[in-house]
C-alpha cells in the first residue's frame, strides 16, 4: 500500500516575526497550517494567538520572515463574541451583511448576488429564522454564529477565529464545534485561537504558542500533551 499523503496546506508560515509598535510579539515562527482542516492555536495569554491571527487575516504585517496562502483564496476574522456592543441596532441579517462589504465597500449598495450570499450564509449557520433580530437578544451560542456567518458571507475559504467558544455554556459550545466540523467537510480552513484544551483537542492540528514562539506543534493529542522548555527549539510545524 502507498503511505497517505500528507494533507495539503493552505498557509505556510516560514520565520515569522512579528508585532505591534516596535514590540516584537511572535518570534521566527515555521508552521503549516492544513487545508480543509481545524488548526486550533493555544498556549497562555501573551503567547501569540492574537497575533498570529492578525498576520493571517493581513492586518498585521510581519517584520521577517513569510507568509504564503497556498490556492489563491480569501480569508475571513471573525472577533470575539465581546468585541461588538451588543448596544449597537443592528439586526442579524445586517451583521451577517457587513461581511459583503470586504468586496463592495461600505458605502455601496449591495447586489442582488450579495444578497443572495447572505441569504445562503444565514441558512448554512442555521439562522435564517434570527435574521430580522437585534444582536442584543441573542443568546451567546446565537450570536457566535450570527459572526461566523458574517465571515462565511465573504466567500472566504479561509476562516479566522478569535475565541470563538470563550463564554459558552457546553451545549452552545458543542454546536459551534459540530458547526466547524460542517465548515470543513465543506472545503473551509478553521484556525481558532483557543485556551479550552477541549476545544482545541476536537480539532485535526494544533499550534502551542508560548512567550511568541512555537512551543509545540501537530496532532493535538501530542502537542498538547508536549511542553518544550522556555528557549528549546520544536519541529517546524510542518504538516508531515
Amino acid at each position: 500500500m502507498m503511505p497517505p499523503q500528507p494533507p495539503t496546506p493552505r498557509v505556510r508560515i516560514s520565520g515569522l516575526s512579528a508585532g505591534y509598535s516596535g514590540r516584537t510579539v511572535l518570534h521566527q515562527v515555521t508552521a503549516d497550517i492544513p487545508g480543509a482542516a481545524v488548526t486550533s492555536l493555544t498556549g497562555p495569554n501573551g503567547s501569540g494567538k492574537s497575533t498570529l491571527l492578525g498576520v493571517l487575516a493581513g492586518v498585521i504585517k510581519p517584520t521577517s520572515g513569510e507568509v504564503e496562502h497556498c490556492g489563491g483564496g480569501t480569508a475571513a476574522f471573525v472577533p470575539q463574541r465581546s468585541a461588538v456592543s451588543d448596544a449597537l441596532p443592528l439586526t442579524v441579517r445586517q451583521t451577517v451583511a457587513m461581511g459583503r462589504w470586504a468586496d463592495r465597500g461600505p458605502w455601496r449598495r449591495l447586489t442582488a448576488r450579495d444578497h443572495a450570499t447572505v441569504d445562503a450564509a444565514l441558512r448554512r449557520l442555521g439562522i435564517a429564522h434570527l435574521a430580522d433580530r437585534q444582536l442584543g437578544e441573542l443568546s451567546g451560542g446565537q450570536r457566535q454564529r450570527t459572526f461566523i456567518a458574517q465571515g462565511v458571507a465573504q466567500d472566504a475559504d479561509l476562516l479566522l477565529l478569535d475565541e470563538p467558544c470563550t463564554g459558552l455554556d457546553p451545549e452552545a459550545r458543542a454546536s459551534i464545534e459540530e458547526l466547524l466540523v460542517q465548515l470543513v467537510a465543506d472545503g473551509a480552513t478553521v484556525v481558532q485561537a483557543t485556551h479550552d484544551l477541549e476545544s482545541a483537542g476536537a480539532g485535526e492540528h494544533c499550534l502551542r504558542l508560548r512567550d511568541g514562539r512555537l512551543d509545540a506543534a501537530g496532532h493535538p493529542p501530542a502537542a498538547l500533551a508536549h511542553t518544550a522548555p522556555a528557549g528549546a527549539p520544536v519541529g517546524d510545524g510542518r504538516v508531515r
